[in-house]
């Protein structure tokens, strides 16, 4: 990798600054507060989603918080922007409400690397495995777990679990490899990986550090680890907005999806945040700005966001045997990470 040329993007072209918003004031977007009104509804939108869709949210995080959000509302409608995942997360914990999502096409690598029927073959391999599934599945995977995690979470509930239970860990490898380094838990890794943050490589990595010696690398846990060595912090987006809050630097590279940047600078107004050039970059040189950025996070459109209230549709349904089972390991998830 180290033969291949690299040129690393100018300052004004890693960072992202997210303007004075106007989006509240535009017509789409007060159609999109009136039918909120008349539908009872509630819009949580994902970090990485597009800032238009960020700004008439009544929620923005991570996907942790997304899930808390869901299991507390009163709204008869939740409008979930973000992927299918999470909108299945929030039918599971809300069942008798209406769940739309933007675009039902919007999927997610790791998802899509993990089909139920193969991870039910693995834990009948092993009648003393006690599966730990990161939020990133499908509903049925979750239907098959003893618990669900967030990256934001994921510590703290394989610290909790079984001591006398072979822990498999679906489906990140590098967030479960991650969880193994914080807790000293051996467990078995499915072999799935985010495909936005693998993009993420050392020598990148290492050239930005060094053109930026000042600012603090900050990284999510579905990197690589020759990219996790190399952070300042490791955490949740969530937790990355808290450390980049409270950390007295003034400048940060962010490594994670590159929607996140919007609600970093509205929230810290006063620091500059510089989005990680990928391994793109370096088979591209002629690119200066090859952030990372999830195909299926941004096929949500503010007008997709307006049309699936005014149709209430796409919709997300599940069986009912599925809505049961999944619901346990979620409910586990949230009861862990409430524990002081």
């Amino acid at each position: 990798m180290n033969d291949l040329p690299f040129v690393l993007p100018t300052a004004d072209r890693l960072q992202f600054r997210a303007p004075m918003s106007r989006e509240r004031f535009t017509p789409l977007a007060a159609e999109i507060y009136a039918l909120k009104k008349q539908l009872n509804a509630v819009i949580l939108a994902h970090n990485y989603q597009v800032p238009e869709i960020q700004d008439v949210a009544d929620y923005v995080g991570d996907s942790l918080g997304l899930a808390q959000q869901a299991e507390k509302t009163n709204a008869d409608v939740i409008v979930f922007c973000g992927v299918h995942f999470m909108a299945e997360t929030a039918k599971i914990l809300n069942p008798g409400k209406i769940v739309v999502l933007p675009d039902a096409n919007a999927g997610c690598s790791l998802e899509e690397s993990c089909p139920a029927e193969k991870l039910e073959a693995l834990q009948k391999t092993n009648p003393n495995f006690w599966t730990i599934a990161y939020i990133n599945c499908s509903a049925a995977v979750k239907a098959l777990c003893d618990v669900i995690v967030t990256s934001g979470n994921a510590e703290k509930i394989v610290k909790a679990a079984p001591k006398d239970k072979d822990l498999l860990f679906v489906p990140d490898e590098n967030l479960g490899q991650w969880v193994m380094e914080k807790t000293g838990r051996p467990m078995t890794l499915w072999k799935g990986n985010c495909y936005a943050h693998v993009e993420f490589r050392r020598d990148a990595m290492l050239q930005t550090k060094a053109r930026y010696p000042k600012a603090k690398v900050v990284v999510h846990p579905e990197s690589l680890r020759e990219v996790r060595d190399l952070a300042d912090a490791v955490c949740s987006t969530e937790k990355m907005i808290t450390y980049c809050k409270n950390d007295p630097a003034k400048q940060f590279v962010i490594v994670t999806e590159s929607g996140i940047i919007h609600r970093m600078q509205k929230e810290c107004p006063d620091k500059e945040f510089l989005c990680a050039p990928t391994f793109d970059v370096m088979k591209m040189p002629g690119d200066n700005c090859r952030c990372s950025e999830c195909k299926f996070m941004k096929m949500n459109t503010l007008e997709k966001v307006r049309d699936c209230m005014k149709n209430l549709a796409p919709r997300v349904e599940l069986p009912e045997h599925i809505l049961k089972r999944a619901r346990l390991p979620i409910e586990r998830m949230l009861e862990i990470s409430a524990r002081s």
